[in-house]
Order: structure tokens, then sequence, then C-alpha cells
């Protein structure tokens, strides 16, 4: 591999673990000391950036996904951080185990402060070729998912008279993500649903807020085929974000900084939602344009 062509490939490596431990952050040591913050989708790259850096500011956390190893290494790393956390390997999907999953908090903790929905799960095709088991597969991790996680910890503020805050993480939705309809379908439902809960839930101190992200340096990108690559970077600042830029959106949203703030969806894209292109598939020739 010639430097150049390593180079290249940097831009869409993920942070190493040593990385995200070390990350310069704007907030202040301790900003959530004695809070208990429950992360879907913990072991994947999003997922995994929240845990550090809620861990590395005084949070507790607990985190669930589908995988036992990956969450039994993510709780051996924030250990050696100084992070208490507990891990439980579950389906999102599933309202009887989410059930089980938001009482075993509050039995272990006494409380739960935040709630994020970083679970997701998708896969580039042709809107032709997706079939109902695969769109039923996204559309309920996404949307059914995360509404149950909302729902469960709704339920438990609302009885216990205490205050949360939900974050969703979304996707650009203000234009056409070719190649992938069933992520932006559910994203936007769960989106538009987030801002429905954000109203009626707010006599109880309930907050439900989005985060709509642009193309991040995860471990995710190796779903997408090469072809995808050119339009990755392709925002008004033209280069990838990284998992830290959402992780330190979540923290603002879900910190005293957001005290205010509710109903709100924000826009972490390096600009792709006012000028761009983004091809999970690559760009078809119909669309090229001579320059």
């Amino acid at each position: 591999m010639t430097d150049s062509t390593a180079s290249r490939e940097d831009v869409y490596r993920a942070l190493s673990n040593e990385e995200l431990f070390n990350w310069p952050t704007v907030f202040r040591d301790g900003l959530l000391k004695g809070q208990v913050v429950l992360i879907s989708g913990a072991a994947g790259g999003i997922g995994r950036a929240c845990s550090v850096l809620f861990g590395r500011l005084g949070a507790t956390i607990f985190g669930c996904g589908r995988d036992a190893g990956k969450l039994e290494a993510l709780r051996e790393d924030l250990a050696k951080l100084g992070i208490e956390s507990s891990m439980r390997a579950m389906s999102v999907r599933d309202p009887e185990q989410v059930s089980a999953l938001m009482d075993e908090v509050w039995e272990g903790y006494g409380r739960m402060d935040v709630l994020i929905n970083s679970a997701g799960g998708q896969f580039a095709a042709p809107a032709f070729d997706i079939t109902p088991k695969g769109w039923h597969a996204v559309v309920e991790t996404i949307l059914y998912g995360s509404w149950y996680m909302m729902q469960a910890a709704g339920r438990r503020w609302r009885d216990r008279g205490h205050p949360g805050s939900v974050v969703n993480m979304a996707t650009v939705m203000d234009k056409a993500a070719v190649g992938i309809p069933h992520t932006v379908a559910a994203r936007a439902g769960q989106v538009n649903l987030g801002k429905s809960l954000s109203v009626e839930w707010a006599p109880y101190k309930i907050r439900v807020n989005s985060i709509s992200i642009g193309v991040v340096a995860s471990p995710g990108l190796v779903n997408y085929p090469l072809t995808a690559r050119p339009s990755f970077g392709h925002n008004s600042m033209r280069r990838l974000g990284d998992v830290m830029d959402v992780a330190e959106a979540a923290v603002y949203l879900s910190a005293p900084s957001a005290k205010f703030i509710t109903g709100a969806v924000l826009t972490v894209d390096g600009g792709e939602h006012v000028w761009g292109e983004y091809w999970p598939l690559g760009k078809p020739d119909y669309f090229k344009v001579p320059e």
C-alpha cells in the first residue's frame, strides 16, 4: 500500500479505544456525575463513543445490544477508565425484553437520567431488491425499537416523578438517500415520533431530541460498497465527521446546556443537508453531469 493510499484509507478509520479515551472535550470533568445513562447499540461506533464520553464525564453507563462478547469487551474497556457500567445482551425489537431491561436499570441503580437510542442496522440495496424480511429488520430495529425504549423509559420517569432526557440517533432526512429507503423511512418516523412525545411528555419534565447525523468514520462504513466512498465526504466541509462529534452533541442535549431544548433536531453533518450528495450505492450514471 502506498503512502497516498494509506492516507486515503485513514479517512475511513474509526477512532481507536485509546483515541476515544483521550479525545479532547469541551465539557468539564464531573459534569454528569451521579447520572445513569442507558445506551442502546452501546458497542457500536457511535454507541461506544457515547459510552466512553458520558462515562468520562462521570455518568454510570448501562449498555445494551445484540452481541454479548462486544458488550463485555466494552465493559472491560470502561472499567480501565474507572467508569462503572453494566451490560445486557438483548433485542430492542422485543417489548418484553425492553421492559425487563428498564426494570433492571432502576433496580440496580435506583434511577435513570438519559436514554440514548443508538441501536440501528442497515444495508444499502436498490429499492427493487429489498425483501420484506430486510425491510422489517431495519424498520423494526430503528422505529419500533426506539418506540419501545422511549415508552418504557417514559412510563418509569412519569411514575417516579423523575425528569428524563431522550436522544435519538437519526440521519439526514432533508434529501434523498438512494439505496437506504428503509433507513430513512424509519429514521423519519423516529424523529417525528420524538417531536410528538416531546410535547405530550413535557408536563413530566421529559425532554426528547434527535441528532441528524451525516457520514462519520465508524466501523459501519465497511458495509457500503467502494462505489459509495466518493460521496462520503461530499458536504460543505468536504470531509467525514468522527464519532466523537456525535457523542459531544449527545452530551450537549443531555446536560443542563439543553435544559430549554426539546423536540429539536440537532444536525451534525458537515453541512450535507444544505450542500452535497450522498449515494450509498454509488452515483448512478443517469445522474452524472458532464463538467
